[in-house]
């Protein structure tokens, strides 16, 4: 089944919506989980959208998006109080829903989820979130290596990806969300080879 919203029409509310470094980030986020869908067997459209969307809420400001989750019930965690940009996700899928008509459940949800993921992810979620790890834009100790690795095996680089991001925020001493967490136990359960023993 093809996308609700197309590439075009979500590159105009990126364009309309993102600074324009923030928009130089969504076009490489877009070009990776397209390449990434190709590779993975999912939906490149999708993939390319979700990718131009992921943060159009962004740039709103924390005490913006702490008002808007609070009133849509978004807050799940008291660490987004403290953190409100943690909130760009589900807050950005919720406001492309309200605001632009977005309908497509696939790409709202790789939207939502691809801040600080989810122990329950589609392909397109993992392929967004890695997506927005690995695009060229960034550069981070291990970058390269998770993207080798998301060419060939989604749940492993996601793993990389989890555990890169965790150990980011041990080392600067800096709160975890609990979803993280969850999403990367759930991860390490049900890889083979009994990893998380």
């Amino acid at each position: 089944m093809a996308p609700t919203i197309d590439v075009n029409a979500a590159l105009d509310i990126a364009r309309s919506a993102l600074s324009a470094q923030r928009l130089r980030h969504s076009l490489g986020v877009a070009e990776v989980a397209a390449r990434l869908a190709r590779q993975h067997g999912a939906d490149p459209e999708r993939a390319q959208v979700a990718g131009l969307l992921h943060d159009y809420a962004r740039d709103l400001g924390g005490a913006r998006l702490l008002g808007l989750a609070a009133a849509e019930g978004l807050l799940t965690e008291q660490v987004e109080e403290w953190l409100p940009d943690l909130l760009h996700g589900p807050v950005g899928a919720w406001l492309l829903r309200a605001e632009r008509g977005v309908r497509d459940e696939a790409v709202l949800s790789a939207i939502a989820k691809h801040t600080l993921a989810d122990p329950v992810m589609s392909p397109l979620d993992k392929i967004v979130y890695l997506a927005d790890m690995i695009e060229p834009g960034r550069e981070y100790p291990g970058r390269e290596e998770i993207a080798v690795m998301a060419s060939c095996d989604l749940d492993a680089a996601l793993l990389a990806g989890l555990d890169t991001t965790i150990r980011y925020c041990l080392e600067r001493k800096r709160y975890l969300h609990p979803r993280t967490v969850v999403a990367r136990n759930h991860l390490l359960r049900t890889l083979p080879s009994g990893r998380g023993v």
